[in-house]
């Protein structure tokens, strides 16, 4: 995957995540601007296509395809124990791990795959996974990082 391509979809998505998430999030209480940010990640399990032959190439290298295919299940895991948590003590704190989990899983993922280094096609279909959602993650991974730390009254921080 050309780095330039992950670049300019991250700019895409920082731009939608700009003009279009964070004002209608930060005019939500907390709670409630964290919800679709969760809701969006129990998507992760998308990952798994890593896994399949036939979606992807059966050369892709098992160090890549492992650690990103199960990373995103427990992250997806870790984003519906947060959501069904929300409102009780242990909301934040599950949070706090999804996201500290999820991010590092993401990072881990590129870093990794730097490392194996692909060859053409050998994603497959599921090439969609880091070009496309891969940065719309990351730049919600960032929303959810700046809610936490605000604190409460997210709608006081304009």
């Amino acid at each position: 995957m050309p780095l330039q391509a992950l670049f300019g979809l991250s700019v895409a998505w920082g731009i939608v995540a700009a003009r279009y998430l964070w004002p209608y999030l930060r005019s939500l209480p907390r709670i409630d601007a964290l919800r679709p940010l969760l809701i969006l990640h129990s998507f992760r399990f998308v990952g798994l296509a890593f896994l399949v032959p036939g979606v992807v190439a059966p050369e892709l290298s098992a160090a890549f395809a492992r650690p990103a295919a199960y990373g995103d299940l427990i992250a997806a895991v870790l984003a519906l124990l947060a959501l069904a948590a929300l409102r009780s003590r242990w909301g934040m704190p599950l949070v706090w791990v999804f996201n500290l989990w999820g991010t590092a899983d993401l990072l881990y993922a590129f870093y990794q795959g730097n490392a194996v280094g692909f060859a053409p096609g050998q994603l497959g279909a599921a090439y969609f996974i880091p070009t496309v959602i891969v940065p719309l993650l990351l730049i919600t991974h960032g929303l959810i990082f700046r809610l936490l730390l605000q604190g409460e009254d997210v709608r006081a921080s304009r």
